[in-house]
């Protein structure tokens, strides 16, 4: 998703509400069927699926995305760099496109393309919906082959780990399964999505709901870490993934752009200690662009920030103090 390009103001009276419609193709080891035992994860009936292909698809995301940081972590994570290329676009853009404007003369090198769009509509001429990142493109033909981004990190874990490096993380735990489900789903509508509906609510009443809902789910994140190093246990789980990435852009954006101002994520112990400590470990905090963060919020919003002036806070040097979560595991 991207920050939903660009996110038109809500409704005045109205809460926002994410469209959910994806390309809902998947990438798969075998034909029409997913390496994943878990029930949800099966591959629908009617769903085209693409062949595993060392070299054959890139993906392309934005640093500045929260949903786009996420597929550049687990495939940090499982070493699958050589495997399935990246270009990434930069931090902001207009009603159109996502553009290559960070890569020589503005063109992906690799798809020869100066915009995210053309990929979509070789897939589909005239494509109706946004232009988001991640998105996943088969090389050869030019066109998206999926931008359903909670699929294309499972089936980075799942489908491609035949090219995983020797020492990647076990995702998907399957001794812990079910909770990790009911924590993600929780993360997502709450958290990830709930800085959205705090930052796009279309009246007070609706912003109020939304601001109630965040820092209830925030409250049980930090107490759940209290006595754990992270959400599922002793080792990084695609759950931490998928809440660090919201983690890492609230103080910079969500506390005062978005409004989801309690408490900053500095003063909240055991959260803080876990962000920092993800950050710190390889894969995570390398993927992260302060400024490409901020100049995409604060630019591209204009219902929010008409101004455009770009906050220089918060110090970055902060992410790099010692946490001391290791005890916890």
């Amino acid at each position: 998703m991207s920050t939903d390009l660009k996110p038109t103001y809500t409704e005045k009276g109205k809460a926002f509400e994410r469209d959910m419609r994806y390309l809902p193709d998947r990438i798969t080891a075998e034909p029409g069927r997913s390496q994943d035992p878990w029930p949800g994860a099966a591959v629908p009936e009617g769903v085209p699926t693409r062949p595993v292909e060392p070299g054959r698809y890139r993906l392309i995301a934005a640093k500045a995305c929260p949903w786009a940081n996420r597929a550049i972590i687990v495939r940090n994570l499982l070493g699958l760099q050589d495997v399935i290329s990246m270009g990434l676009a930069g931090p902001t853009h207009d009603k159109r496109s996502w553009t290559f404007d960070l890569d020589p003369d503005g063109v992906d090198p690799v798809l020869g393309i100066e915009r995210l769009q053309q990929a979509y509509f070789a897939r589909e001429a005239d494509y109706p919906r946004g232009i988001t990142v991640p998105a996943v493109v088969d090389v050869p033909s030019g066109a998206v082959v999926t931008n359903d981004f909670p699929w294309i990190t499972h089936d980075f874990f799942f489908e491609w780990r035949e090219f995983h490096k020797p020492d990647a993380p076990n995702l998907w735990p399957a001794e812990v399964r079910e909770e990790m489900e009911e924590v993600m789903h929780r993360i997502f509508t709450e958290v990830n999505n709930g800085v959205y509906r705090c930052g796009f609510a279309g009246s007070q009443d609706s912003y109020n709901a939304a601001y109630d809902r965040l820092w209830t789910a925030m409250d049980f994140l930090e107490e759940r870490l209290a006595d754990r190093r992270y959400l599922m246990g002793d080792a990084i789980t695609e759950a931490d993934v998928r809440l660090f990435t919201t983690l890492a852009r609230f103080d910079p954006v969500y506390h005062g752009h978005f409004k989801c101002n309690r408490q900053k994520l500095i003063e909240l112990p055991n959260l803080w200690g876990y962000a920092r400590d993800l950050y710190q470990t390889p894969g995570f905090g390398e993927t992260i662009d302060f400024e490409q963060i901020k100049k995409h919020y604060y630019i591209v919003h204009t219902d929010i920030n008409p101004s455009g002036i770009v906050p220089k806070g918060p110090e970055e040097g902060v992410w790099l103090e010692p946490h001391d979560r290791a005890r916890l595991g």
